[in-house]
C-alpha cells in the first residue's frame, strides 16, 4: 500500500547510516542500506544493485523512486559514489517531493552529527576524503574540492541546512543527532514505532559511531 510507513534517510555517509540500518532491522523493517544483497530478496535482478541507482531509475521511468524495492520499508544510506556513478537522491529535491507525492506514509529522517567528525570519518573512511569526494561530481562539492576539512564541513553544514530549510514545519521530517541520548526515543516516536537497539556499527578504528 502507498501509505505504509517507509523511512528514508537523507544524511550523509559517515553520519549514522549503518546504524540506523541496523536499528531498523532490528525493528523489523526491511532495509536496504546503500546496495541490495543477495540474502535480502528473492529477486534476482535487484541483486547487488545501489539503492540510489534503483531510485533514479524508478523516479525517471515511472515518476516513483520506490518502485523497484516495493519489499523494503527502510533506505538509510542512498547515495552512491563509485568510479564514475555519482547519484545523491538526498539532495535532489525532484525525487524527494516524488516519493512524498507516491508514498503518504512516507517518513524522512536525517542522521546528523558534529560536521568536522563527519568530515574526519570521511577522511579515514578508504578513499573517500582523499579521492572520491574530491574527483567526484557532487552537488555542491563540484570536483575539484573537497580534499581539505574546511571545505568539506562547509559542504556538510550547507547539506544539512538545506534539509532544514526544505522541510521547514513538516512533521514528516526528522534531523536526529546520533550523539544524543535520547535518539532512540525520538526516532522512534518519528516513526511510529520502538526501536529494539541502538548502538554502533561500521565504526572506524578510532571505535567512533559510523
Amino acid at each position: 500500500m502507498a501509505d505504509r510507513l517507509r523511512v528514508i534517510n537523507l544524511g550523509l555517509p559517515k553520519s549514522g547510516t549503518t546504524t540506523l540500518g541496523h536499528a531498523l532491522k532490528l525493528s523489523g523493517l526491511r532495509t536496504a542500506d546503500y546496495r541490495i544483497r543477495p540474502h535480502q530478496t528473492q529477486d534476482e535482478s535487484l541483486h547487488r544493485q545501489f539503492v540510489g541507482q534503483l531510485m533514479y531509475q524508478g523516479y525517471f521511468h515511472t515518476g516513483d523512486p520506490l518502485v523497484h524495492m516495493d519489499e523494503f520499508q527502510g533506505f538509510t544510506e542512498i547515495n552512491v559514489l563509485r568510479g564514475a556513478l555519482s547519484l545523491w537522491p538526498q539532495m535532489d529535491w525532484g525525487l524527494i517531493d516524488a516519493i512524498r507525492t507516491h508514498h503518504p506514509g512516507a517518513r524522512f529522517v536525517a542522521s546528523w552529527r558534529d560536521p568536522r567528525a563527519i568530515s574526519d570519518s570521511m577522511l579515514r573512511w578508504s578513499n573517500l576524503g582523499t579521492e572520491r569526494l574530491p574527483q567526484g561530481q557532487i552537488p555542491g562539492l563540484p570536483a575539484g574540492f573537497g580534499e581539505t576539512t574546511d571545505e568539506r564541513i562547509r559542504w556538510i553544514e550547507a547539506h544539512y541546512a538545506h534539509l532544514d530549510r526544505l522541510f521547514a514545519g513538516d512533521d514528516t521530517f526528522l534531523r536526529f543527532d546520533i550523539a544524543d541520548r535520547d535518539a532512540a526515543q525520538k526516532i522512534g516516536a518519528h516513526l511510529g514505532l520502538t526501536l529494539k537497539w541502538w548502538g554502533r556499527r561500521n565504526a572506524n578504528k578510532e571505535t567512533e559511531r559510523a
